[in-house]
């Protein structure tokens, strides 16, 4: 049995920070488990044709370990996964790494006051788990009668098979998300014919995407502030949306403008043009931005297809309309497990219930996107409510960093031998976050999305500046847990002193 402290799950942006900020602030027991063989997550794990972010590069690091070497304004899958290994060399984080080692259950103990967690290399202990699994890890498949019997090839963007030579095959891609407009264009070089199946158009604007030059590497690398003042600028920006995307939808209108310019570029047929062109407003589903996936479209070999699949064949797929187009290859685009995701099953609280359980009757709640009642000493990174529509999730995450460091030096200030956000705490302040999403476009812009959860609360976005969560998340409210000591502090320390900030700011 391996006894830690910490315990920290996941290896990705969420679990490596987790990891430094530690590490920085003298706190060494811990240990990361990782099912993978290197750093990375969802940037190890995606690995499909045009994967890459849609966030500028500048934005999508660390603060404390900015990387002046981008190659382009927006950074492609391989070069993010390598700039995340080199911070981890840096801060020679594979020592404290146990690679392959799926996790398949977290409970917590209460007689021993541990989360017992069980893995593929056997069981760990220990004292406070950080969970950073992360939001996209775990692939969804479509629910379509037949598929299981598909005797051609079939794959997730999430688990793509290289192994497999898609050159001159006939290929159908299941979705028109953020990843397949990625790949539709890449796929339509190469491929003989790609039927693209769409359910719902989605607002895709300009990719402001180029190479970066040598002379602007040189600034970023030895110009004193050049590339945080690059950095707060794009930041700037793009807060600028977040009001428009909360509060004030119709400040997105040059946005659909942009959208509508983008599809007549991109495309010369009317009739295609009108079947890509969303009925809802931008913003209400995830903007997405693509200079080649419109011209991708309007290939030869390229169909796309609106009428809803009604079910595939040992040999392609059929359609509601009862065409049936014969495939060599699936491509499944369809997203991830997000408000459903079966890791939720294995985390298992005080009561014995699971996450999934607690969740199924009171929709994704947590507080400050981090911690859960019924769940002690356990902290979700990226957890409910911090997800983002318009900038960077690694400054949300960051900022969790500093929730969780800020508890952790209370809790050797102080002996902490439990913590446990109080009900009422965690109830307020989601009916705070769903009260500020009333206005939003994810509530009146016209479209159903996975942003929502069964009750119909948003419950995976942040409502406005991200700068606001940074803010409520500088200092750990101790006022808003339960908290018991590990020993009877004497007189000199004296007791575990409430916060004085608003549990409810």
């Amino acid at each position: 049995m391996n006894v830690v402290k910490i315990a920290i799950i996941g290896a990705g942006f969420s679990g490596l920070g987790a990891a430094i900020k530690l590490q920085q602030n003298g706190f060494d027991d811990f240990v990361i488990l990782d099912r993978g063989s290197d750093f990375g997550g969802t940037w190890r794990d995606n690995t499909y044709p045009g994967a890459a972010c849609d966030v500028p590069s500048h934005l999508y690091s660390y603060s404390f370990a900015l990387n002046p070497s981008w190659s382009r304004s927006f950074s492609q899958q391989p070069e993010i996964h390598r700039y995340i290994n080199h911070v981890a060399d840096k801060y020679d984080l594979g020592s404290k790494t146990k690679w392959n080692t799926e996790v398949t259950n977290t409970a917590w103990d209460e007689k021993s006051g541990q989360w017992v967690i069980d893995t593929s290399n056997g069981q760990f202990r220990a004292d406070f788990m950080i969970a950073g699994v992360g939001p996209l890890c775990e692939p969804k498949l479509p629910d379509v009668k037949g598929i299981e019997g598909f005797t051609g090839e079939i794959f997730h963007s999430a688990r793509w098979n290289s192994d497999y030579d898609l050159k001159g095959k006939r290929v159908a891609v299941i979705g028109t998300g953020a990843s397949a407009v990625q790949i539709i264009p890449e796929l339509a070089k190469k491929v003989g014919r790609l039927d693209v199946y769409q359910r719902t158009a989605p607002w895709i604007l300009p990719r402001a995407d180029r190479p970066y030059s040598s002379a602007e590497n040189w600034a970023f690398k030895n110009i004193p502030g050049y590339q945080r003042a690059t950095r707060a600028t794009i930041y700037a920006a793009h807060e600028l949306v977040s009001f428009g995307l909360t509060h004030a939808p119709n400040m997105l209108a040059a946005g659909k403008i942009a959208g509508k310019q983008n599809i007549a570029k991109g495309i010369s047929d009317k009739k295609l043009r009108a079947a890509v062109t969303p009925n809802w407003k931008v913003g209400c589903k995830r903007i997405l931005l693509s200079n080649t996936y419109y011209p991708a479209l309007d290939q030869d070999n390229v169909e796309l297809v609106t009428d809803p699949i009604k079910e595939v064949t040992a040999t392609g797929i059929v359609t509601a309309d009862g065409v049936a187009r014969e495939v060599d290859a699936i491509v499944v685009a369809t997203g991830f497990h997000v408000t459903d995701s079966p890791v939720f099953e294995h985390i298992i609280g005080k009561d014995g219930r699971s996450l999934a359980q607690v969740w199924e009757s009171t929709g994704m709640q947590a507080y400050k996107g981090t911690t859960v009642n019924g769940f002690p000493n356990m902290f979700l990174m990226v957890g409910p409510s911090t997800g983002l529509g318009h900038t960077s999730m690694v400054y949300m995450i960051e900022s969790q960093l500093n929730y969780l460091v800020d508890y952790f030096k209370l809790q050797r200030q102080y002996d902490i031998a439990r913590v446990e956000v109080r009900p009422d705490v965690q109830r307020e302040y989601n009916v705070g976050i769903q009260e500020n999403l009333k206005s939003s476009v994810w509530e009146t812009g016209g479209c159903a999305s996975w942003y929502k959860d069964a009750f119909g609360n948003i419950t995976t976005l942040w409502p406005g500046f991200t700068f606001n969560y940074r803010r409520i998340t500088r200092k750990f409210d101790l006022a808003a847990y339960d908290t018991s000591s590990a020993r009877s502090l004497n007189s000199n320390s004296g007791t575990i002193p409430a916060a004085k900030e608003s549990v409810t700011s």
